[in-house]
């Protein structure tokens, strides 16, 4: 009786903006899958027919993944390969499909990237700012009490910080950051990479945020925020897990107690967690 081998699963990388981006391995791959499951699938068609390429598209998103991941691991399980792609970079990274993998994964499945563009690297190639040590922190919450707290929480972090934004809330990004990371803490912010209007501007956070009070162009697309880290200092590590298990922890405790907690668990000084609570300002 013969036995069916597994197929694949293939993260694929796709361009973010300019379609020459495309590696001739990641179009090797979506030509020969069995499906592609597709973050937006009339996002990836398009793309598929920029380049002459047909496949069985179905979609995976934050309201599905779940539910789909386990029919793609049984197709899988029956012999087909499938690609996961997201509508630009590299699937996961603020995108959905780590369910899948996963699931993948504990399936006995192998799973194989396919790398290609990825905005916060890209971004941060080109930034001028320290690479050797970085954190990805993605989209920031969009109510603003929940964004300043988190940006305060990341004040003393010393490792360079990569954001993500939308033309919607960059303004008030930037002077949040400004206020939490202060005046002087240089930045630099990417639009539209790899695209006709590419921009990559650089400064200190009031800068760029007058930058794009006086251009209104500089407003529109898809935002890379690279804020360099805190300066060194003793403690610096502890203080940046404290700051950010106190804007945890005070979401459900009185500021006091709240900070207490996060000491104890960081090693970080009490006062100076709970200086922090003037920072968060309610919306």
């Amino acid at each position: 009786m013969s036995r069916t081998i597994p197929g694949r699963l293939h993260v694929v990388a796709t361009p973010i903006g300019n379609l020459g981006d495309l590696s001739p391995r990641a179009l090797d791959v979506l030509r020969g899958v069995d499906r592609i499951a597709a973050e937006d699938t009339r996002h990836t068609q398009q793309l598929l027919a920029a380049f002459g390429a047909r496949a069985t598209l179905v979609a995976l998103h934050e309201h599905n993944e779940a539910a789909q991941s386990a029919q793609l691991v049984a197709q899988m399980l029956a012999g087909e390969n499938i690609a996961l792609v997201s509508d630009a970079g590299t699937p996961l990274v603020s995108d959905p499909g780590f369910r899948l993998v996963r699931a993948a994964r504990d399936a006995g499945i192998a799973v194989s990237p396919v790398p290609g563009a990825c905005a916060a690297i890209a971004a941060l190639s080109v930034a001028g700012i320290a690479s050797d040590r970085f954190a990805f922190e993605g989209f920031l919450p969009s109510k603003a009490a929940a964004r300043r707290a988190r940006l305060q929480a990341l004040a003393a972090e010393p490792r360079t910080l990569i954001f993500y934004e939308s033309s919607h809330r960059i303004a008030e990004t930037l002077a949040d950051a400004a206020q939490a990371f202060g005046p002087e803490r240089h930045a630099a912010l990417a639009r539209e990479l790899t695209k006709r209007f590419e921009t990559v501007l650089d400064g200190s956070l009031p800068a760029l945020a007058k930058r794009l009070a006086e251009d209104a162009d500089q407003n529109r697309g898809e935002f890379v925020l690279i804020v360099e880290g805190a300066p060194e200092e003793d403690g610096g590590e502890a203080l940046a897990l404290g700051r950010r298990a106190f804007s945890l922890l005070r979401e459900y405790l009185p500021p006091s107690q709240a900070a207490r907690l996060a000491a104890e668990i960081s090693g970080a000084p009490r006062k100076r967690l709970y200086a922090a609570a003037d920072a968060a300002v309610p919306d």
